[in-house]
């Protein structure tokens, strides 16, 4: 019996000490689930190796496509504008210097006339009658001076009756004078060279003096006058060049200014100035003139961008340079502007490309192509 329980309990030992403990189970089973791990990541490489060989689209950074234009130097200009017009410096009004009824209208509208030339005429029968009347006394009186003349040098007659025929003469001459310059008063006659530019008055019609008859024109001393703001009294100058454009006649020419007023209009606030034009017949006086003056210019071809390419962030302008595929930002200074235009002084160099196409739709450092 002893020996049988010794037994017994030996088997039982054993037993127990084969027995899987909770902890070697655990272990065991990490183990399995490392291994399986390890076996699933080899096989996602393998699986991802196999895709990217089989799969031809790659993926491709993209460029933007731009335009560009060159940078090179070239003269800035400002310019103020101005509205003018056509005027003559010999456009008048004739009139008659004398009351009197038209009689006649020697010239027609749009005819050249030339300075002196009679024309119309007032009714002068009346003077020219009292004038038939005195050159009969005139002629008479004439030939009685001289018979008297002739005697006195002759030493017959008296100093008396020489002097009484002589008086006579030269007052009937003095009446005779007067009526003749009442006979050219009665004629309306041109002051000056030019064209008939209106005719005011008809036949039979009753005139005094200052009542306007022809207007006399002389185009071809035009010029185009102008009102300006006395802020630009510093930078508007005689010989100042200007570019003057006639709406009316889709024309412009190039012209220097020859005149500034030196006075201000208390009124306005203004000052005149003038440019003489060449003679063309379809310029007309009060034609509306636009007139461009310049009043800057650089001393030398400068660095000019439109201003619309100019972009701002914070207190800094910048714009944006095609350089190496890239785009690349520059920060600028403006020291002027004009009509969308700016001089740069600094931050950009002739010979580069500024984007012009595309530049708000790219950020610097970004990818770019230019359009072809």
């Amino acid at each position: 019996m002893n020996k049988l329980s010794l037994i017994l309990i030996a088997a039982m030992s054993i037993t127990a000490c084969n027995k899987p403990t909770p902890l070697s189970e655990k272990q065991k089973a990490l183990a399995t689930l490392k291994s399986e791990v390890t076996a699933l990541n080899a096989k996602i490489k393998t699986l991802e190796t196999e895709i990217a060989k089989l799969d031809t689209s790659k993926k491709v950074e993209k460029l933007v496509e731009i335009g560009i234009m060159d940078i090179t130097p070239e003269m800035f200009k400002t310019y103020i504008d101005v509205q003018g017009r056509i005027d003559a410096d010999q456009n008048v009004s004739v009139s008659s210097q004398m009351p009197g009824t038209i009689t006649r209208i020697n010239v027609t509208e749009g005819q050249e006339v030339s300075k002196g030339q009679i024309l119309a005429e007032t009714d002068a029968s009346a003077i020219q009658m009292q004038m038939a009347s005195l050159q009969i006394n005139l002629d008479l009186s004439k030939q009685v001076f001289q018979k008297q003349q002739n005697l006195w040098n002759q030493k017959i007659g008296s100093e008396l009756q020489y002097l009484q025929t002589k008086t006579s003469k030269e007052n009937l001459e003095k009446n005779m004078s007067s009526l003749q310059e009442q006979v050219r008063m009665s004629k309306i006659i041109s002051p000056i060279n030019g064209n008939v530019d209106a005719i005011n008055i008809k036949l039979a019609q009753a005139v005094a003096p200052g009542m306007p008859a022809i207007n006399i024109v002389n185009f071809n001393q035009l010029k185009v006058k102008a009102d300006i703001a006395e802020t630009y009294s510093s930078r508007v100058k005689a010989g100042n060049s200007v570019k003057v454009f006639f709406p009316d006649m889709s024309d412009s020419i190039i012209g220097k200014i020859s005149f500034t007023s030196r006075a201000i209009n208390t009124l306005t606030r203004t000052f005149s100035l003038e440019i003489p034009l060449s003679s063309n017949k379809n310029y007309r006086p009060n034609m509306v003139a636009k007139i461009k003056i310049n009043d800057y210019q650089s001393a030398k071809p400068e660095i000019v961008i439109p201003v619309k390419y100019i972009q701002k962030n914070g207190n800094e302008l910048f714009v944006l340079i095609a350089e190496n595929g890239l785009a690349v930002k520059k920060i600028i200074t403006i020291a002027k502007e004009y009509n969308g235009m700016a001089k740069v002084a600094s931050g950009i160099t002739a010979g580069e490309k500024l984007i012009t196409e595309g530049y708000d739709l790219i950020n610097e450092g970004d990818k770019i192509i230019v359009k072809k």
